[in-house]
């Protein structure tokens, strides 16, 4: 490095740059603890958990919309015809 590309990083620059880098480890740090988060098999239980509560509770209660009302009772439909798939899957493996 030359003398004259020496002396134009200056000092201010040179605490931009710092600045900057530690800002964006602070960022990438954050990013990293929220896919941390995101992909921890409790959070992913627990949310699993709710949703299907959530199904339950709008294909039951009179109090649910009504559009609500029949997506859950679709999703619930269809998931209780792959349980049944599987079932019979099971069942005639067993048989064999």
């Amino acid at each position: 490095m030359s003398d004259d590309e020496a002396t134009k990083i200056t000092t201010p620059k040179i605490s931009e740059l710092e600045a900057e880098v530690t800002l964006t480890r602070g960022q990438l740090a954050s990013t990293v603890d929220a896919l941390a988060e995101r992909l921890d098999p409790r959070v992913q239980k627990d949310r699993l958990v709710a949703d299907g509560k959530r199904l339950v509770f709008d294909a039951t209660d009179e109090a649910a919309l009504p559009e609500d009302r029949a997506r859950a009772r679709k999703v619930l439909a269809v998931a209780g015809a792959v349980a049944a798939l599987v079932l019979v899957g099971i069942v005639r493996k067993v048989t064999r």
